[in-house]
């Protein structure tokens, strides 16, 4: 089944689809490691770790489009892509479709924040008009090749222009035909539930640790409400930053790695899951016996042809 088949039908499925988010190859090789079913790049995750810079319409359609090619082709799962605003208007937006369905990725965000945007969760959004989003929406419909490639039009409406104008947004945008609408910065259950009973087509929303929605709702409270999906966008990277600061605090600390190892991954692991033992299997595949033996003659682990 094409990735895109495959993401329209969780999305589609009685049960909350729970998407971790991804920032490099690495990060969505743990998140299927972990068994979740399905990926969403984090565009704040791939300026943190592309740029080292906050989430403020830095990156470029190109770095969008090599970051999520290479997490694609390093996971089975269907990934979604973040395309922020679209990089500008809906003709952009169009082109900025095409580009990334061409990496693999299953389906693509694409907000209604004026650009540049900024990270849902931080004050000082502004938003675009209802009318020229839906242009944006419909623009993106057009441009896609597959069908199945899920359009999830987000609004960050809410912090901006209350509940009821993100419901009527919502739905003008289902009109327009995106596949799932995504609001940022959903801050109790009850607005919640009235925004999944609402609306024409799924909803999604995302949790951020630190952020607006409170990290006490549970995935099953959300399906309960009517949430079609939640996105976990930066947890596996602020999760990685805190697992860096305490190792490096602690080497800095005791002068050496040894003293606590449970901060560390394991070594031999850590290649594995990276798909080292593909690589022994290939050069035993396709190396000369000679060429190969020479290469591990002083090598303890692997044995000789």
């Amino acid at each position: 089944m094409k990735p895109t088949t495959v993401l329209k039908s969780l999305i589609e499925r009685p049960d909350i689809l729970v998407m971790p988010g991804a920032y490099d190859p690495l990060s969505a090789k743990l998140v299927e490691q972990a068994g979740f079913v399905a990926i969403q790049v984090s565009g704040l995750g791939l300026a943190a770790s592309h740029l080292g810079m906050p989430d403020v319409s830095i990156l470029s359609l190109s770095d969008v489009c090599e970051r999520t090619r290479a997490i694609v082709n390093a996971t089975s799962l269907p990934v979604m892509a973040d395309g922020d605003t679209g990089f500008g208007n809906a003709v952009n937006v169009w082109y900025t479709v095409q580009a990334v369905e061409a990496t693999g990725a299953a389906g693509i965000n694409l907000e209604d924040q004026v650009m540049p945007k900024r990270c849902g969760h931080l004050d000082g959004k502004e938003v675009i008009s209802c009318d020229e989003m839906v242009g944006k929406i419909r623009a993106a419909v057009d441009a896609r090749k597959d069908p199945d490639f899920i359009i999830n039009a987000r609004t960050d409406a809410l912090a901006v222009e209350g509940l009821e104008a993100t419901i009527a947004r919502a739905n003008a945008y289902f009109e327009a035909g995106a596949s799932m609408v995504f609001v940022d910065g959903a801050d109790h259950l009850d607005t919640i539930s009235a925004l999944a009973d609402a609306f024409h087509g799924p909803l999604a929303i995302n949790m951020v640790e630190g952020g607006k929605t409170p990290r006490s709702m549970t995935f099953d409270e959300l399906q309960r409400r009517g949430v079609a999906r939640v996105s976990l966008p930066v947890s596996t990277l602020l999760s990685a930053i805190c697992g860096m600061q305490r190792a490096l605090v602690h080497i800095r600390r005791t002068g050496t790695t040894a003293a606590d190892p449970s901060m560390f991954a394991d070594f031999t692991e850590t290649h594995s899951l990276m798909g080292m033992e593909h690589v022994y299997a290939l050069e035993q595949r396709f190396m000369s016996p000679n060429q190969w033996n020479k290469k591990y003659s002083c090598s303890t682990s692997r044995r000789k042809l």
